[in-house]
């Protein structure tokens, strides 16, 4: 995604949470979204009409039902070229994310605690190296990520995992 409209329009909180929604859900019903994240069937109605305006999400196939009318993501993934407040709202929601995760993983099951992971690590690596490591794993999640558009693939016991990656260049120095 180059358009700057396009990024302003996908840097509003809610407009993200309606796309993960989407991705986790499937096609859904703007009542359908409010109800998932605590929202509005009137404020989900609106700012799914702004994602459709610049392709994010587009009209479902009719459920036969005139009165529901189910959105669905045109793609399961979103990228964007640098820009900053995309960026940044993007990356506050992924650390507020890791964050509810840390105030409420004391209650979760004990096999969701041992398995959840955050970590990181300051490598000396080049630019071209760093594109390296972002292929090399982005092709480790690709059998999962293809499970977003067959949810029959998904096996028992599966629920959202939100896997965050970075690199980020860290300052040099001398």
């Amino acid at each position: 995604m180059t358009d700057p409209r396009a990024m302003r329009a996908l840097a509003h909180p809610l407009r993200l949470d309606l796309i993960e929604a989407l991705t986790v859900l499937g096609p859904a019903t703007a009542a359908t979204c409010a109800r998932h994240l605590g929202s509005t069937q009137a404020l989900c109605s609106f700012h799914l009409r702004q994602l459709a305006k610049y392709g994010f999400v587009e009209q479902a196939a009719d459920s036969g039902d005139r009165r529901e009318r189910p959105w669905r993501l045109t793609d399961i993934e979103q990228s964007w070229s640098a820009d900053e407040h995309l960026d940044r709202v993007f990356l506050q929601r992924e650390a507020d994310k890791m964050l509810r995760w840390v105030d409420r993983s004391a209650h979760e099951p004990q096999q969701w605690r041992t398995a959840a992971f955050a970590g990181g690590a300051t490598l000396p690596v080049t630019a071209e190296e760093l594109t390296e490591i972002a292929a090399r794993l982005r092709a480790v999640l690709d059998p999962y990520i293809e499970r977003l558009t067959d949810p029959a693939a998904r096996p028992a016991g599966a629920r959202p995992v939100r896997i965050m990656l970075a690199g980020t260049p860290q300052k040099e120095t001398p």
